[in-house]
């Protein structure tokens, strides 16, 4: 192997690891669970099997995340999905997400801004990209810096209001 093609392999395996689907990392199957800090719903679901996304669980997920307030639900992107394994993953744990945020409704956001909550207007919680979340049993900052380690979108931090915000847009923290 040339050299060219050797640092093009290295990059690929090593850089961008968290990218590879769960077929290239020899899994068979992975999972998350969640519980919705407003309406109390909970689950636990298997989301990928046998190289796919498995839709009775994606919709199962879409919704326990749903917009609490008028009860409108979306597809959550995969890539978030991905995101949570990992971060679930890097931090050992198997306790549920505890979400207070997940989709958020066009309207919802339009209100949350009006009223001054300090909510992006084009929020990514409104495309399925976003969520707002803490860990049982781990400490807020342990669950900002993993998701910081992962490098995969946005990071939020909210120690004031007991939540780290991840999302599957570019790369910021604040």
């Amino acid at each position: 192997m040339d050299r060219r093609k050797f640092l093009a392999f290295t990059v690929a395996t090593t850089v961008m690891a968290p990218w590879r689907p769960a077929a290239a990392l020899g899994e068979t199957s992975r999972a998350l669970a969640f519980r919705n800090l407003h309406t109390e719903d909970t689950l636990r679901v298997v989301y990928w099997r046998d190289g796919g996304y498995v839709p009775e669980a994606l919709q199962q997920i879409a919704r326990v995340l749903r917009d609490h307030r008028n009860g409108e639900e979306r597809a959550i992107e995969p890539a978030l999905l991905e995101l949570l394994h990992d971060l679930r993953d890097r931090l050992d744990s198997d306790a549920p997400f505890e979400v207070i945020s997940g989709y958020r409704s066009a309207a919802s956001n339009a209100q949350m801004k009006a009223q001054g909550r300090g909510v992006a207007s084009s929020s990514l919680h409104t495309e399925g990209k976003a969520i707002d979340v803490r860990v049982p049993g781990r400490r807020l900052d342990s669950v900002r810096d993993a998701a910081l380690a992962l490098a995969r979108g946005g990071v939020g931090y909210y120690p004031q209001d007991g939540f780290v915000h991840v999302d599957v847009g570019r790369v910021r923290r604040w």
